[in-house]
């Protein structure tokens, strides 16, 4: 079987804006993932909308700040987004499986991977999971998540063949679409010149959180795109490489399924501030980080803690689980280990 494909559609194509389903497209993406489960390339959905649906039901044109709304939208709408895309995608023989994700789910490794074993069963059924965040407990993701973030973490765990962030408008432009002098960026080694619009009043996130999450899943070695999703023909083109929208090329060699997890999902728990030969010796002999080169700790945290490397110049460089806890690393013992070095990740 051949590697996945991750497709990511936004509360603004799944959700009108009198909060209704947008039938037509979902149509049209369910025929297209069709097709490529036909041709044995397995497809996993991350679907916004769960919040956009509910409010409707909660007579909201708006998402309102209350973090106990927003979950109560999410509960009320959840069960209709995932019941769109079952009845969409029955119409050509396959099955739905609504998985519900957390930070916390991928921040432990072994729920991280029960969450990997699980998404690959299922493609090895044909099935066609259809993730989201699971906004209606998790306090934290409302108020700072988003679920292109989740769609590149989906896309690292899975070792995907491709990302595809679908929005409404073409890709990354360099100013907001329609005003003049603003046009297309291809490359998405170029979106650094780009001015982003703030988020729709349906979802979370904007252009700037596709940018983000495509470069970090390129980070693990998956190509992204980022595309309109209105056409009849979307996702079939850009999985043959028809080129539509901004792409962002994958990395050269992508680090082990430990250090992507490490990366992007264990959350940092504090800092470890080095001296100059320390940080020496982590980029460029590749060895562990004793205590001894440890000028500062921030925060508290305990062994098997995320905490972020920081160099004398005051940037984050790596990060990496703790060796010891904060209280035993302040003390500066010189034989202690505070990371180990296959417990990090040094970044580009």
């Amino acid at each position: 079987m051949k590697k996945p494909v991750v497709v990511k559609l936004g509360s603004s194509l799944v959700v009108d804006s009198a909060g209704r389903a947008r039938r037509s497209v979902i149509t049209r993406r369910c025929r297209e993932i069709a097709e490529l489960v036909a041709d044995r390339t397995p497809v996993c959905v991350v679907s916004s909308g769960a919040i956009a649906l509910g409010l409707r039901r909660m007579k909201l044109s708006s998402r309102p700040r209350s973090i106990p709304k927003l979950q109560a939208a999410s509960a009320l709408g959840q069960s209709r987004l995932q019941r769109v895309w079952e009845e969409e995608l029955a119409r050509h023989g396959l099955q739905s499986a609504q998985i519900l994700l957390t930070a916390e789910d991928v921040a432990d490794r072994a729920t991280y991977l029960n969450a990997r074993n699980a998404l690959r069963a299922l493609l090895d059924m044909r099935a066609v999971p259809v993730v989201n965040e699971n906004d209606a407990t998790a306090t934290d993701e409302i108020t700072f998540g988003d679920n292109d973030a989740l769609a590149a973490q989906v896309a690292a765990l899975l070792s995907a063949r491709l990302l595809i962030l679908l929005t409404e408008v073409e890709g990354v432009y360099t100013h907001a679409p329609g005003t003049p002098g603003a046009s297309l960026i291809e490359d998405g080694r170029a979106v650094d010149s780009a001015e982003f619009s703030g988020m729709s009043s349906l979802g979370k996130g904007g252009m700037k959180s596709k940018v983000v999450a495509a470069e970090m899943a390129a980070s693990a070695g998956v190509p992204t795109v980022i595309a309109a999703g209105h056409a009849d023909d979307v996702i079939g083109p850009l999985v043959a490489g028809v080129p539509r929208g901004t792409k962002f090329a994958p990395k050269a060699e992508a680090p082990s399924a430990f250090k992507l997890w490490l990366r992007f999902a264990k959350p940092v728990s504090g800092r470890l501030h080095v001296d100059a030969g320390a940080e020496r010796a982590l980029r460029s002999d590749g060895r562990s980080l004793l205590a001894v080169g440890v000028v500062r700790c921030e925060g508290n945290f305990d062994a098997g803690d995320g905490v972020e490397l920081v160099g004398p110049g005051g940037e984050a460089f790596g990060k990496g689980l703790a060796g010891a806890s904060s209280s035993d690393i302040a003390g500066r013992p010189r034989t202690l280990e505070a990371v180990h070095r296959d417990r990090l990740v040094i970044y580009e």
